[in-house]
């Protein structure tokens, strides 16, 4: 008896002595494959730094959403108590706006106004077909500021299943992205190059206006160096980061010198080039013709000595964008969305943070790049599609072009590079070369930075409507938005990031998701089998039973 009660004594001393030891040790295992609970050190180290509460709203709540999107709403629940495990700072809650019909027409003029608009979608579940609208958004607040958080990744010709598995893997990265915004000061600063007629400001205002929530941004011109190229690139380096956006005036040799020691200073820079001359508006004239000729920037060499070279050729693809024209006669005449072969919608295969699970990318007479070799890493970020050829210049563009049919056999060269990252040590274009002007120091040899080149300086251009810029990729005629933004943005970020925040964007989540259309034309033959047969198996057991029963005491 004593061993007994001296056993069940220990017993209860263990278990004591385990749940003291729970209280003060805290430890969550991940299982799952794809390690989708096992939060990034980048995004954990910001997390760690909230000293005050993050007040976080999301609005992924309601009866009758679709099944993949209740999957979004349970994922972005688990993502939020995986954070608030880290930090007790992080306090989230889950609204529904339109639950009160008395105030669902309110809140929804509300969250539009801020930029929170719904979505509409189809829902089929059991066969059957319905309409449900949702807000794919959360609103993050930290002393007294506020970011808003996408939940939905779009992407172009996605299924509600891809949908919300793009949005799924997006999820850290949104809400961390965020949080960065509330909780980080601006440090790094952005130069936006003028004095080569780049992109009037009106045309970048979007693409501005968003990188202006991570970075300091502000005009630089070049103009000085042929007065004092020392002091211009004194007041280069104070950047970060160059933009030249779609310059069309030649560089000087001396204005070459002070960027390439932008670059072997350690300076990261975003280019985006037309190594051909042509302009979509400038086909609507009465004979809807125009002449693409070759333009010539002066950086071939600056390039070249890079590894790259932007060849003033017109890229053209069936997959493509369409164009949007006038068809008919006076009144009967129609707006009509035209395939446009000019204007090729880029994407990739790679899983590289930049255009990982990244929406299609819309350029305008966009040029072929060739990457060369040298001790540089080349990474391609986006390319046309299969189906492409290219055209020389110079040569006429007509609006003409939209009534011809076009033959796939001549769509032949296969994927064209468009965008491309350079990243190591830089040589200088100057090396062993005559100094087109004088510098107090220079190098030959950069230290490690990077590099974004892309061969369409339209790919940074936002559409203006009544004076007004609109949103970049924002194709008003059709109402879908492309990806340039995201794409930008995520090469701005990845060109400064210190912390590989944006690396976030390379984790690869798998979603399993049910058959719906399966389980509708199944689900008389599930049923059955999942009620029925269980009886039947029990009768058959209960016969057998009793058969061999009645037999054994028979006897």
């Amino acid at each position: 008896m004593k061993k007994k009660i001296k056993h069940i004594t220990l017993v209860i001393i263990a278990l004591v002595a385990i749940n003291i030891i729970s209280t003060k040790v805290y430890k969550r295992f991940d299982l799952t494959k794809d390690k989708r609970f096992t939060i990034s050190a980048s995004a954990i180290s910001i997390i760690e730094d909230v000293k005050s509460p993050i007040i976080i709203d999301v609005f992924l709540e309601g009866e009758d959403f679709p099944s993949e999107f209740r999957r979004l709403q349970a994922e972005t629940k688990q993502l939020l108590e995986e954070f608030s495990s880290i930090n007790n700072n992080i306090v989230f809650s889950f609204i529904n706006p339109i639950a009160d019909e008395t105030v669902r027409d309110k809140n929804i003029e509300l969250l539009n106004a801020r930029g929170l608009t719904p979505m509409q979608l189809s829902v089929t579940e059991s066969g059957k077909s319905s309409q449900a609208v949702i807000f794919p958004w959360a609103l993050a607040s930290y002393n007294e500021q506020t970011v808003i958080i996408p939940l939905i990744k779009n992407k172009i010709g996605a299924t509600q299943q891809e949908l919300v598995s793009n949005s799924v893997q997006h999820l850290e990265y949104a809400f961390a992205d965020g949080f960065s915004k509330l909780t980080k000061p601006k440090r790094k600063k952005i130069a936006i190059l003028k004095g080569n007629k780049q992109l009037d400001d009106i045309y970048i205002t979007d693409f501005a206006k968003k990188i202006g929530e991570y970075y300091f941004i502000a005009p630089f011109t070049l103009d000085s160096v042929a007065s004092n190229a020392e002091k211009t690139l004194s007041g280069l380096n104070e950047f970060d980061l160059i933009i030249s956006a779609k310059p069309t005036e030649p560089f000087s040799e001396e204005e070459k010198l002070v960027l390439d020691q932008f670059t072997m200073n350690g300076g990261k820079s975003l280019w985006l080039i037309d190594a051909v001359a042509i302009e979509k508006d400038s086909l609507y004239n009465e004979t809807g013709k125009n002449y693409a000729v070759s333009r010539d920037l002066n950086l071939t060499d600056f390039f070249f000595k890079y590894g790259v070279r932007i060849n003033p050729g017109i890229v053209s693809t069936l997959y493509s964008a369409p164009i949007t024209l006038a068809m008919g006669e006076g009144s009967n005449s129609q707006f009509q969305h035209l395939q446009w072969p000019y204007s090729p919608l880029a994407g990739t295969n790679s899983n590289h943070p930049i255009v990982n699970n990244l929406n299609l990318v819309k350029f305008d007479f966009a040029n072929q790049i060739d990457t060369l070799k040298n001790s540089l890493k080349k990474t391609i970020l986006l390319e046309s599609a299969a189906l492409t050829k290219l055209e020389g210049t110079p040569r006429e563009i007509s609006l003409d072009l939209v009534t011809k049919p076009q033959d796939p056999k001549l769509f032949n060269k296969g994927n064209q590079t468009l965008a491309v990252l350079l990243e190591g040590a830089f040589s200088s274009v100057y090396k062993d070369l005559i100094k087109p002007t004088n510098l107090s120091s220079i190098k030959d040899q950069s230290n490690p930075t990077k590099m974004i080149i892309i061969a369409d300086g339209d790919v940074i251009k936002n559409d203006v409507s009544n004076n007004n810029p609109l949103e970049l990729g924002f194709d008003r005629w059709t109402g879908q938005t492309y990806g340039n933004k995201e794409f930008l943005l995520n090469a701005v970020n990845y060109l400064l990031d210190d912390n590989g925040l944006i690396n976030i964007r390379s984790k690869e989540i798998t979603l399993a998701f049910l058959n719906q259309e399966k389980i509708a034309s199944e689900k008389t033959k599930w049923q059955l089998i999942n009620i029925a047969l269980p009886l039947v198996l029990l009768a058959i057991f209960g016969f057998f039973f009793n058969f061999i029963r009645k037999k054994k005491y028979a006897s």
